[in-house]
């Protein structure tokens, strides 16, 4: 019997009943626990980038670009904080004199923060 192009590269078969099914194996990958920023990317390649997610999944290399992205965004998302803080004047003499003032000011800090590194980092190709 003639050799198929997957066994003629090295490949073998296991039979299972009467079918022959490929012995295929994905290379192993350190499955590092992700956060919310790499969780995000894997959402966004998943449901609008599916080519580039299978590629990335079938040569090993999609966990370790989703924990660089959560560990990128992280980053970015903690000094954008802080400098948007220090342009704002949010202070801690603000939270103590009135703290309603301060989260509210926080929350629209963050909201920002999270949108610039959504738009740079995470729903980018």
């Amino acid at each position: 019997m003639n050799k198929s192009s997957f066994e003629q590269t090295g490949g073998t078969y296991r039979m299972v009943g009467d079918y022959r099914f490929p012995n295929i194996t994905l290379p192993a990958e350190a499955n590092k626990p992700l956060g919310v920023w790499g969780l995000k990317r894997k959402d966004y390649l998943m449901h609008h980038k599916q080519v580039q997610f299978n590629i990335m999944l079938m040569s090993g290399t999609l966990w370790a670009h989703l924990a660089e992205v959560d560990e990128q965004a992280a980053d970015m998302f903690s000094r954008l904080v802080e400098q948007i803080k220090v342009n704002e004047v949010v202070t801690e003499k603000l939270k103590a004199e009135n703290q309603m003032e301060w989260v509210a000011r926080m929350n629209n800090i963050e909201a920002m923060a999270r949108e610039i590194v959504n738009h740079e980092l995470i729903y980018t190709i």
